[in-house]
């Protein structure tokens, strides 16, 4: 199947990119393209979905396709219309005017003068006609089945995202209605507002999650994007979203213990229910039975062993970031990092990688002053960090938060260290 990988951060992008063509394409008459996005459960979909409607200043609207069980609620509601009309005098139009002559000059002018009696007729719904009868309105007879927009939709205006969540795992009835609201953003009588892009998101079709198989001719219909899990990805998202730090250090030294079954929803569900123990080291066997609830055994183990070995006590970004001391932070970064034989590489890597992130949440909501400034380029020159993850702090920073950080990118040093 044609699809291509992508991370959140890149996935954003791709769905950027998709919502600004299909405003080329509707401007054109074109249809627009629908998105598919796949992953496993808990790595993020439908929550990157409703972020990016948020950050693009769009509608949302997320229907659970796997939990809805009656059909109406996406196509909408039958209602029976009738057919009326109203007797309209309409003046003559100037093409039924003959100027051919001049003899039909006087006749031309009677023709301006007159009026015609049209009939003006639409379609009613059966609990508006009786008001159509009394403003004066006649029924012809006929009448008919429609569908009236369902509610979640009818009142929108124009610029959404429509998520169909989890759509592979509904009935297959729904799947037949949302192929024809994919192709032609129109449900028999219905229509998507102007600017609404359609967004679904399903499990994978490996045999691990009950989901009903959908065709090739199907799958022509929208592009396919397949979410994967990316430490650096949640790392940067975990530091925005306040995880607390001791388990940003663990997941960065352990992303191996992310897998289908420990995903990123259970391990955030996991560190949040923890994150109010102060010291965890008095309180090992509650985490464990925590642990063992949320993530499995493996994980709770290897989290049990991290708080052991006294790797929940390195230093934190915002000490390195802003303690007034340099002595102090050079020591405690020595302490934490080793040298020579015992040099943890892992562990300076996951500081380096904190420390950057950090300093681009701390810019968002601060004003970088030249403590801050010397700070970052003392651990981006000095032997703090290898040469390699200097060059990783430099090139986070100056990508999160250029307008904030350019003193500091045009400091003789960084320039100097960049160029290496």
């Amino acid at each position: 199947m044609a699809q291509v990988n992508l991370n959140i951060e890149e996935l954003d992008g791709f769905v950027n990119h998709i919502i600004n063509n299909n405003r080329f394409l509707q401007d054109q008459g074109k249809k627009p393209v629908a998105i598919e996005v796949v992953g496993e459960s808990g790595i993020g979909k439908t929550t990157s979905i409703m972020d990016m409607a948020k950050k693009h200043e769009l509608d949302f609207v997320k229907l659970n396709l796997a939990q809805i069980e009656e059909l109406g609620d996406l196509v909408g509601f039958p209602v029976r219309q009738f057919q009326m009309y109203r007797e309209k005098q309409i003046p003559t139009a100037s093409k039924d005017l003959n100027y051919n002559s001049r003899a039909a000059v006087a006749e031309d002018l009677a023709k301006m003068t007159t009026v015609t009696t049209k009939k003006v007729g639409q379609w009613v719904d059966e609990m508006a006609v009786s008001d159509y009868l009394k403003s004066g309105w006649k029924m012809t007879g006929k009448n008919r089945m429609s569908y009236c927009a369902p509610e979640w939709i009818a009142d929108k205006k124009a610029g959404g995202i429509l998520l169909l969540d989890d759509w592979n795992r509904a009935d297959v009835r729904f799947i037949q209605a949302v192929m024809e609201l994919v192709d032609r953003q129109t449900y028999i009588s219905w229509t998507l507002p102007k600017d609404w892009h359609i967004i679904l998101t399903a499990n994978p079709d490996n045999g691990d999650y009950m989901v009903n198989s959908v065709d090739a001719a199907q799958k022509t219909r929208y592009i396919t994007a397949n979410l994967k899990f990316d430490i650096d990805v949640w790392a940067k998202w975990a530091e925005s979203a306040g995880i607390d730090t001791r388990c940003i250090n663990f997941l960065l030294l352990n992303p191996e213990l992310v897998t289908q079954e420990t995903n990123a929803r259970s391990i955030s569900t996991f560190f949040n229910a923890i994150s109010g123990i102060e010291k965890f080291d008095e309180e090992l066997s509650l985490i464990q039975m925590i642990g063992e609830g949320s993530v499995g055994d493996e994980f709770s183990s290897m989290f049990t062993m991290f708080i052991n070995n006294k790797l929940d006590k390195l230093p934190t970004p915002k000490d390195l970031l802003t303690n007034e001391n340099d002595a102090h932070v050079k020591g405690i970064l020595s302490s934490a990092i080793g040298k020579d034989d015992d040099y943890r590489a892992d562990i300076a890597s996951t500081l380096a990688t904190r420390l950057a992130n950090y300093a681009v949440v701390y810019s968002n909501e601060n004003t970088i002053n030249k403590k801050v400034t010397d700070r970052l380029i003392m651990l981006c020159t000095e032997d703090q960090f290898a040469n390699d993850l200097q060059y990783l702090i430099v090139r986070t920073i100056f990508s999160g938060n250029k307008q904030k950080f350019n003193k500091m990118m045009m400091d003789p040093k960084i320039i100097i260290m960049t160029v290496k």
